[in-house]
């Protein structure tokens, strides 16, 4: 395989879209020849924005950014969710490719390929995006300034969606949403959740942390709002990010009425 895919490229381009899937599950079921197999895998990336797989980890590795010490990926349940997710803009805007995994298969496969070739495997939807050598400390610095200046509103964004996050803080991962929803580190991804439920597995309800863009004009918004209006723009915020990541509504008819109540507040 390794010869063909060297060799005859349009051959294993072939035989990828017929045992791909079964291919990814190499690395979960022979441990042994885990560093082998991964070598063998091709993903879609933002590098061609495709849902063809046709890069492989060396390739992605021989086109990261100097300083880069991780391999960014993103797991979807779809490659249209996980090609327009939110949590790839700073991505894009600093030109890092990130892999676009978007097959079921993809969730069993990345909890047990955890790095290859010295680099190690790193979700863009859980913990706190720390990009190292690819930001400078002015940029640091600047990014510790905005989240003190809302801090007050963090905290009041916090107190209004209560139990629906677990945590509130402001976003470096976004440049053109409000908000999104991420999950701890070595946590359930929010995908892997919903495709456990969905085949009748049980799955705990993991709480999801929102991150706001403090630079978006409906978060400075919120600054200027109070009571019933600053909840209902909240809680409007909290369900985009959740459909923006591929989650459901819990009671969609609310969420449309709130959002048409302010839509007709606007327009008055």
């Amino acid at each position: 395989l390794e010869n063909i895919a060297r060799n005859e490229p349009e051959k294993y381009a072939e035989f990828w879209k017929q045992f791909g899937k079964v291919m990814k599950e190499g690395p979960g079921e022979d441990f042994a020849n885990r560093e082998q197999i991964a070598g063998l895998l091709r993903f879609a990336s933002t590098q061609n924005d495709s849902d063809e797989q046709n890069v492989s980890l060396a390739d992605y590795i021989g086109r990261m950014k100097e300083g880069q010490e991780a391999i960014y990926y993103i797991t979807a349940d779809s490659f249209a969710a996980a090609k327009n997710s939110p949590h790839l803009e700073i991505f894009r805007k600093k030109g890092i490719e990130v892999l676009l995994l978007h097959e079921r298969v993809d969730e069993w496969l990345v909890s047990s390929l955890l790095e290859f070739d010295g680099k190690s495997l790193k979700s863009v939807t859980k913990g706190e995006l720390d990009l190292g050598e690819l930001e400078d400390e002015e940029e640091k610095k600047h990014q510790e300034e905005v989240a003190k200046d809302f801090e007050a509103l963090v905290k009041q964004v916090q107190e209004t969606l209560g139990d629906k996050v677990k945590e509130v803080r402001i976003s470096h991962r976004l440049t053109n949403s409000p908000a999104c929803l991420v999950t701890e580190e070595g946590e359930m991804s929010a995908n892997l959740e919903r495709i456990l439920k969905s085949v009748g597995q049980d799955a705990p309800s993991i709480k999801p942390i929102m991150e706001l863009n403090p630079d978006h004009p409906l978060v400075g918004k919120l600054k200027g709002e109070e009571g019933e209006r600053f909840a209902d723009l909240t809680n409007i915020l909290f369900d985009q990010a959740l459909l923006a990541e591929g989650g459901t509504l819990d009671d969609p008819a609310s969420f449309v009425a709130k959002l048409n109540k302010v839509l007709l507040e606007l327009s008055a």
